[in-house]
């Protein structure tokens, strides 16, 4: 059986008072907006249980759609929903409202949800990301198969004058899928960004008998020179095994690593500089570029 959703206001003219509704059976979806509970809900859930109070053609958009197909942004405390502009357009104080005009391809069905599409999602978060963030967003969702060039071209080129289109232009040319995660992402758009050569994402390292034994995560071939981000992962006393396994052998092959992690994510000036100085002494020269 489907949760009750109602009002307060409904539950008061029920009989419902407000230290009842604060009862582990009822959990607030939004202001002014409680369901009836017999079990604990996660935040899809969540979402899903306000939908039903929603108009059918509103979906889930900006930084709540980016969550939910699996980018690297917090779910916004309020959830983002997007809908087709009225002469008043519905507000709710526990929701963040948008008027957009979306097409068919604009809208997904996603888990349930309603959702803006991977494209439309990139274009909407465009507006309040800065561009390192914004390509990370990029990255995961076309990783994950909610974007694709051709897709996210078309919704661009018929955005002119949309808030924050400009920046998405700009960062659109600069996604790929084959980013691991928002440090790799956010690694590479400053090398992007600056007067270096570009980096290749996921560099095949072989062995002396030409068989591929490891990548890295950021690199540039012809000078033998890769880049890794060490996450909390690579804390984990196996994974450190493995670590230092893998970096012995690319040294052995002639390989230079550099190591970043996460206090650098915030200062491309300091990946700029150490890899700039690291291509210098593996024979790069800026007029080469």
């Amino acid at each position: 059986m489907a949760p009750q959703v109602f009002t307060t206001a409904a539950a008061r003219s029920a009989g419902l008072t407000r230290s009842v509704m604060r009862g582990q059976s009822y959990v607030r979806l939004a202001h002014g907006v409680v369901a009836h509970l017999d079990d604990a809900i996660d935040e899809r859930e969540r979402l899903g249980l306000l939908a039903t109070v929603l108009p059918p053609d509103a979906a889930f958009s900006h930084q709540t759609a980016a969550a939910l197909l699996g980018a690297p942004i917090a779910m916004p405390s309020r959830p983002h929903v997007a809908m087709t502009p009225r002469r008043v357009l519905p507000q709710h104080a526990g929701l963040v409202v948008h008027g957009r005009r979306l097409v068919t391809e604009d809208v997904v069905l996603h888990q349930g949800l309603r959702v803006t599409s991977g494209a439309q999602t990139f274009l909407d978060v465009a507006a309040v990301l800065p561009p390192q963030e914004l390509v990370a967003v990029g990255d995961a969702l076309l990783r994950a198969g909610h974007l694709d060039a051709a897709g996210l071209l078309a919704r661009l080129s018929r955005a002119d004058r949309v808030r924050g289109v400009v920046r998405a232009r700009a960062c659109a040319p600069l996604l790929t899928p084959l980013a691991q995660s928002r440090p790799e992402s956010v690694l590479r758009y400053w090398l992007l960004a600056s007067d270096l050569p570009d980096p290749e994402p996921q560099v095949p390292v072989a062995d002396r008998w030409g068989r591929v034994v490891a990548h890295g995560d950021l690199g540039y071939r012809e000078w033998k020179l890769l880049l890794e981000y060490e996450g909390r992962q690579h804390a984990d006393a196996e994974q450190f095994g493995r670590d230092v396994d893998r970096y012995s052998l690319m040294a052995a092959d002639g390989w230079l690593v550099l190591r970043f992690a996460r206090p650098h994510l915030p200062r491309p000036e300091v990946v700029v500089d150490r890899t700039r100085r690291a291509l210098l002494s593996r024979g790069w020269r800026p007029s080469a570029r």
